[in-house]
């Protein structure tokens, strides 16, 4: 059966007049007899009894009619939930973000995307580096924000920015006045570090570990933000990504740029280099891309 040989036998079922249903399909009679004949010959018998005063139905057209109603129905419907993804009137997108990124610059371009694609749903996992690249690797997200791997291994990354860490300081601390500290300044400090295996953490380590340095640690958390409020509290000090700088702010803490050595490493989107991304994940990553000031994130004064 083909689309067009149903759409005609339900227009002859529902107006059981060959000249009605053929004006409502824009058919001469006879194209529409031939249409409604190569069904029947498809099938293996006939549809319709005719009779040059009447046009009923068989007993396997009247068991074909409604089967003939609800697959074109679901055919029109998926048509237009088609043509409305296609068009981001509908639609959804998953994307992982590492919660330095996720509860900072992301809820901004979030509010910009639901501005332009209203009816487009976004869910965000808020997730630690190593399972952003797993969740993009295992398609369970289409959108990746993460800092570039190391090893690509089939996944394509797009630098938004290139992120300097800065360090973290009690408002109440005498280097939090300073214009930049160095490493050195800092480690004299006792330190709160991100727990293992926080990809932020192990980063810092391999750089310090080169210079001959480690990290004091006093504490350690899971989360950024309680970081933030341990430093504002005066336990010790830390060290985010300048990304973070609006967040540690909030909670009360005082960053400063850090030198000596200078770290950074770049951050952006990872997606699946051999799989296409769906209209609205297209849409979503254009936002994220114009959207994300570089110089504005990487300013810690």
């Amino acid at each position: 059966m083909t689309l067009k040989q149903l759409r005609a036998f339900l227009a002859v079922a529902q107006t059981r007049s060959f000249a009605q249903a053929s004006e409502r399909l824009h058919l001469s009679q006879p194209a529409l007899s031939l249409t409604i004949k190569a069904l029947e010959e498809s099938l293996g018998g006939r549809l319709l009894s005719r009779t040059t005063r009447s046009v009923t139905l068989t007993p396997e057209g009247e068991s074909l009619e409604p089967l003939a109603r609800q697959l074109l129905a679901d055919w029109d419907n998926a048509e237009e939930m088609l043509r409305q993804r296609f068009t981001l009137q509908l639609g959804k997108v998953s994307v992982a973000a590492m919660p330095s990124f996720a509860g900072n610059p992301l809820p901004a371009t979030l509010k910009v995307f639901r501005g332009r694609y209203p009816q487009v749903n976004v869910t965000v996992h808020d997730v630690i580096h190593e399972q952003v690249i797993e969740m993009v690797r295992n398609r369970r997200v289409e959108l990746g924000i993460a800092f570039e791997p190391d090893a690509p291994d089939g996944l394509a990354f797009d630098a938004l920015y290139t992120d300097r860490f800065v360090a973290v300081l009690p408002p109440d601390s005498a280097l939090a006045g300073r214009p930049w500290l160095s490493w050195a300044e800092l480690l004299e400090e006792d330190f709160i570090a991100l727990q293992r295996p926080s990809t932020v953490r192990l980063l810092l380590e391999r750089h310090l570990a080169a210079h001959g340095e480690r990290l004091p640690i006093a504490f350690e958390s899971h989360q950024l933000a309680t970081i933030g409020r341990m430093v504002a509290s005066g336990l010790g000090v830390s060290v985010v990504p300048s990304l973070c700088i609006r967040q540690m702010r909030e909670l009360g803490a005082r960053c400063v740029a850090l030198h000596e050595p200078v770290i950074e490493r770049r951050l952006g989107l990872l997606t699946l280099a051999d799989h296409e991304l769906s209209t609205a994940a297209q849409a979503l990553r254009g936002v994220l891309l114009e959207s994300i000031d570089a110089h504005r994130l990487g300013d810690p004064s």
